[in-house]
């Protein structure tokens, strides 16, 4: 088979993980292939040398002018998306079409979506932005959750080491999933996440808390979630009433204590799920649900799937 064209669009101000990810990804597929599958070819507007918002300049091959039609476009993201470039826009606009496959890690979903390429698509971008780009892009449907999105032939991931994720599953497809595990190890990635993961921890979703016993609450909830967690038990471990409890942890953390713990159990009864041999009656034990009924009721009704189904699947 003859090997796939990529090109990555970069420009300042782009994340330097967003590029050298993904790049570092494919040229690992074309050593563990044991032949070339990706011709990668990195474009800049016009082929100047590029500082990433750390700081470290790229030069490219060449401006994007020149660049051939892709099998794969991939654009990064990073703070240069901010302010964009009109040039790069258009360019996006007129040759993404060309591209077999589109891929935007991280921010480069919003260059995407300016060109006018994610209309109708779903997507996903970092965690942090994504409230950010369905209100700027109202005819994209954006899903603040999974490391990464396939929506035909577009792809989209989350924030920065997403894209490493992503590029795992595209040579997966390419390449075969040996090919892709054996990328996996050989950048000491713990494991290779399917795209339907979620992008970030229940710790790192929600605020913390600004006085230190609210804050040694959410710290104790997430280090023992098969504990008590009744608000009862967590009000005294603050040293406060229940209600007034209640009230402060609505407000500092951003949710009720009992939503949140909620939260925390599910969310370390995935993780072990999805890294341990557990079974499901001590995992449901090890998280403080009491029976495997209770878990598999609240998998259903944040998940819509069930532990068992959903250990399987990832």
């Amino acid at each position: 088979m003859a090997a796939q064209r990529v090109v990555i669009a970069i420009f300042d101000g782009v994340q330097s993980l967003d590029v050298t990810g993904p790049l570092e990804v494919l040229a690992g597929a074309n050593v563990g292939a044991g032949s070339d599958q990706y011709q990668i070819w990195i474009g800049g507007i016009d082929g100047r040398p590029v500082r990433t918002s750390s700081g470290l300049q790229i030069l490219p091959d060449g401006p994007l002018a020149a660049a051939r039609p892709a099998d794969l476009l991939i654009v990064p993201g990073g703070d240069g998306t901010r302010t964009t470039d009109p040039r790069l826009v258009a360019w996006l606009r007129e040759r993404g079409p060309e591209a077999k496959r589109l891929a935007a890690v991280c921010t480069g979903a919003f260059l995407l979506a300016e060109a006018g390429l994610l209309d109708g698509r779903q997507v996903t971008t970092h965690w942090d932005k994504c409230a950010t780009l369905a209100r700027r892009f109202p005819s994209v449907s954006v899903d603040a959750e999974p490391i990464f999105v396939r929506d035909g032939n577009i792809w989209t991931s989350a924030g920065v080491t997403a894209g490493i994720d992503l590029a795992l599953a595209l040579v997966e497809e390419d390449c075969g999933r040996d090919v892709a595990l054996g990328i996996a190890r050989h950048l000491v990635m713990f494991l290779r996440r399917p795209g339907g993961q979620r992008q970030y921890s229940v710790q790192l979703a929600a605020q913390v808390a600004a006085r230190d016993p609210l804050r040694e609450v959410q710290r104790y909830a997430a280090e023992h979630p098969g504990a008590d967690l009744s608000v009862p038990a967590l009000a005294a471990r603050a040293n406060l009433s229940p209600r007034q409890f209640s009230r402060a942890f609505a407000a500092e953390v951003g949710t009720p204590p009992g939503r949140y713990v909620d939260l925390v159990r599910l969310e370390a009864a995935r993780r072990l799920l999805e890294e341990g041999p557990s079974g499901v009656e001590e995992v449901a034990r090890t998280c403080g649900y009491g029976t495997p009924e209770a878990m598999r009721r609240a998998f259903l009704r944040e998940l819509g799937v069930g532990p068992a189904d959903y250990r399987e699947r990832f």
